[in-house]
């Protein structure tokens, strides 16, 4: 035996290339390619804090455009609610709602101003914080009061007719 014939002992001959050992080059890399794809979809499938994560996103995107539905449907609702009651209510009604609510308005500010005089300055503060928010929500809070006058007067003149 020569020295090469002990070197290569258990490793196969070199073969000259065969016509089909390139088709099974490309089998092999096909069969690798689609094994890693496989293994990276297990491990995606075995994130679980990814997978939280994503859940909570998508609920909480979910959550949001359902609060903007509803929001969008209760101002849609309160302006046909505010447009029916000022239709059906009388136009002398409607004007006796209007001077009383100038004379409610002229008492609270006297009101007002006695208070303000008589405050301490801290809690003068936060009335301040409170009236800017009722400045800002004045719509609602005015249709608010125009119903509670039309019931009173409603609730007055039935109160005159027994």
């Amino acid at each position: 035996m020569n020295d090469d014939a002990r070197t290569n002992i258990g490793t196969p001959a070199p073969t000259p290339a065969s016509p089909g050992s390139a088709e099974l080059r490309d089998q092999v890399e096909r069969t690798r390619d689609e094994l890693g794809q496989t293994v990276e979809a297990l491990a995606a499938k075995a994130d679980i804090k990814a997978q939280a994560k994503e859940k909570t996103a998508a609920v909480k995107d979910q959550a949001a455009e359902k609060a903007a539905l509803v929001s969008d449907q209760i101002r849609e609702k309160a302006g046909e609610a505010a447009r029916l009651l000022k239709d059906k209510t009388p136009d002398p009604l409607l004007e006796k709602t209007a001077q009383a609510a100038a004379q409610v308005r002229e008492s609270a500010a006297k009101a007002g101003q006695y208070a303000a005089d008589r405050t301490p300055d801290p809690l003068l503060e936060k009335a301040g914080q409170a009236a800017t928010a009722a400045r800002a929500n004045r719509t609602p809070l005015l249709v608010v009061g125009a119903a509670v006058v039309v019931l009173l007067l409603v609730r007055r003149s039935r109160g005159r007719r027994r």
